[in-house]
């Protein structure tokens, strides 16, 4: 049985749901478990389990008992697997990539030898027994029936992500599940790190407006603030131009020709994530309204890979964005 893709934008969801997300959010992180590897339920006391099973929240709020130390992972989302790999653990079975009908590019070296189960948060039921999981991370699934199936396969079912959860939120979840929250504490640590290191060295660009930027088949649309992309320019000191400095965390509905100079900044970085977002941003780019953008104009327009910069995140990502703003800005 499959499932819908997820929708490229959380911000119809977003309104309705941001409350019980960020509640959820907080479950996730109370129910973690020690740096000793102690349970810990909401109320900050030693959880159950037997030597064997740990008891965790998942970002539902739902407690789930998971194996102490799972040897058979199962991901199904992009996130899930990005996470994953950050933090040493090497699935058994794997989802596709966002938009795309194969694992995303920029992991495609850690998982060549490693069994596809379907497509983003579609998972072929059959080809997930196959990969006889003891855990599944199953992203921000929301068809109950589908969990239901998943549980059925193995209990240690765990949903990672709530709507409004961040990709440093979701690590810590996981690291959680995997009974190794020290080590997303520390992937984490580092990753800031490196990115705070990294603007500080872009010479002229340092501190430079950019705008991030989505194709898709009906226009433009930009993120904001806290989403993904966006969260790690903010932590190299890039800015944001000022139209687009919106607290959120999701794209802006997309725009029409007349308001194309809402996407204009002095770096401009263009993504997509269908062909027909291609086709449409090749088509634009032929018209004065794209050619007459200040970014356009000073040669300031970067393609980078929408299936990486659009995505929820992930510390693997984060770096992969880091780098794309680096190679285009350091001067």
């Amino acid at each position: 049985m499959t499932v819908p893709r997820r929708p490229f934008s959380i911000a119809s969801r977003r309104a309705t749901l941001s409350v019980a997300a960020l509640g959820a959010a907080a479950l996730l992180l109370t129910g973690c478990g020690s740096d000793d590897g102690s349970d810990n339920d909401s109320s900050g006391k030693a959880g159950s389990g037997s030597a064997d099973t740990r008891t965790i929240k998942d970002a539902t709020g739902k407690a789930v008992k998971v194996p102490a130390h799972p040897k058979r992972v199962v991901t199904l989302t992009q996130e899930d697997l990005d996470a994953a790999l950050a933090l040493g653990v090497k699935p058994v079975g794997i989802t596709n990539g966002q938009g795309l009908d194969k694992p995303p590019a920029y992991l495609a070296d850690k998982v060549k030898d490693i069994d596809v189960v379907g497509n983003l948060l579609q998972p072929v039921m059959d080809k997930v027994v196959a990969a006889k999981p003891d855990l599944i991370l199953a992203g921000d699934m929301q068809d109950e029936q589908v969990l239901k199936q998943l549980r059925e396969i193995t209990p240690a079912t765990v949903v990672t992500m709530a709507p409004t959860d961040d990709w440093k939120l979701t690590l810590r979840g996981i690291g959680n599940a995997v009974n190794d929250l020290p080590k997303a504490n520390k992937v984490i640590a580092d990753h800031e790190a490196a990115a705070k290191k990294a603007g500080a060295e872009l010479g002229k660009n340092k501190g430079a407006e950019v705008s991030i930027v989505r194709w898709n088949p009906d226009g433009p649309s930009w993120m904001e603030n806290k989403q993904f992309a966006s969260g790690v320019a903010l932590e190299m000191g890039l800015k944001r131009p000022g139209n687009q400095n919106k607290d959120g965390n999701a794209h802006t509905p997309s725009l029409s020709l007349e308001k194309i100079n809402e996407i204009d900044g002095d770096w401009l970085f263009l993504s997509t994530l269908t062909s027909d977002g291609e086709k449409a941003l090749k088509d634009v780019q032929k018209k004065p309204a794209y050619k007459d953008l200040g970014a356009v104009k000073k040669n300031h327009v970067v393609t980078v890979d929408g299936s990486v910069w659009s995505t929820r995140g992930g510390p693997l990502a984060a770096d992969e964005v880091m780098n794309d703003y680096v190679k285009a800005l350091k001067k």
